[in-house]
């Protein structure tokens, strides 16, 4: 890996590292916040940042207001890209498919299978590059927000034993039933309903092998709540199948950074509950 950024914050670094991925087959580039305690030499665990449509790694560290509570608890910060990018790489005119919307799987349709595997990029490729380059504790949690929260969920559910804390901010928690989901996974995926499912939240809390809390964050005022997220869904899921879930609804707040500003201190302290567990 190659640091292009660093900049002195709380005590800590807030760096940014540029490599070149052999899942994506294509150069990456990741935000990794190291607080106090890896500078002193400590291993510490790493808590996974997805971030949502358009986004890029860079939205996350210089918005959120992360960093102050990552020091305080002693949690390295990774904030991937939201999908593999480049001239030569299949894209989509439109801001919902392809560059900035890799959706955090892997895709089986041509033209996007053959660099958009973003589901092994975060899962495997990414914690192993971490481990080989800072000093962890090999626990990891995983958050994120819009389309990195469904990444978030739907990727704990689906690696049960690999995370030890989740959380979302305005998840897609049915993308199997609303338009975002719909049209990245007919395309990345095809017609077959039932791989649909297996990157669904909602479809796989019936099934989760693990009750790994779940801790959700949404905003009353959010302008995709009831067209896009719908987290009443996830709410019946999980009382169905007795998953644990604290759902917050948040009046008066919507889907932008100032609302995750809002609350990423708890969000912060419940990852690291589980993860210094």
């Amino acid at each position: 890996m190659e640091r292009i950024e660093q900049h002195a914050s709380f005590g800590g670094r807030q760096e940014v590292w540029q490599h070149a991925s052999a899942t994506l087959g294509v150069p990456m580039k990741l935000g990794v916040y190291l607080p106090p305690a890896a500078l002193a030499g400590q291993a510490c665990p790493v808590l996974y940042w997805l971030s949502g449509l358009t986004c890029t790694e860079q939205n996350f560290i210089t918005k959120a207001g992360a960093q102050q509570y990552a020091a305080q608890h002693g949690i390295i910060l990774v904030a991937p890209d939201t999908s593999p990018r480049g001239e030569g790489l299949a894209n989509d005119a439109a801001y919902d498919l392809g560059q900035g919307a890799g959706f955090y799987l892997n895709a089986t349709q041509s033209p996007w299978a053959a660099h958009f595997r973003m589901e092994d990029y975060v899962v495997e490729e990414l914690p192993a590059l971490v481990a080989a380059h800072f000093q962890t504790t090999g626990r990891q949690g995983i958050f994120g927000h819009s389309m990195g929260g469904h990444g978030a969920l739907t990727l704990a559910l689906r690696h049960p034993g690999r995370y030890a804390s989740v959380s979302a901010f305005s998840p897609i928690v049915a993308p199997s039933e609303v338009p975002w989901g719909q049209k990245a996974f007919a395309a990345y995926l095809g017609e077959d309903r039932a791989a649909w499912r297996a990157h669904d939240a909602v479809a796989l809390i019936a099934t989760a092998t693990e009750r790994l809390p779940l801790l959700v964050e949404q905003g009353e005022a959010d302008e995709f709540l009831a067209t896009q997220l719908q987290p009443e869904r996830l709410r019946a899921a999980c009382e169905q199948a007795g998953h644990p879930l604290e759902l917050n609804l948040r009046p008066g707040y919507d889907h932008s950074y100032y609302f995750i500003a809002s609350f990423i201190g708890a969000h912060m302290a419940h990852h690291a509950r589980w993860l210094r567990s």
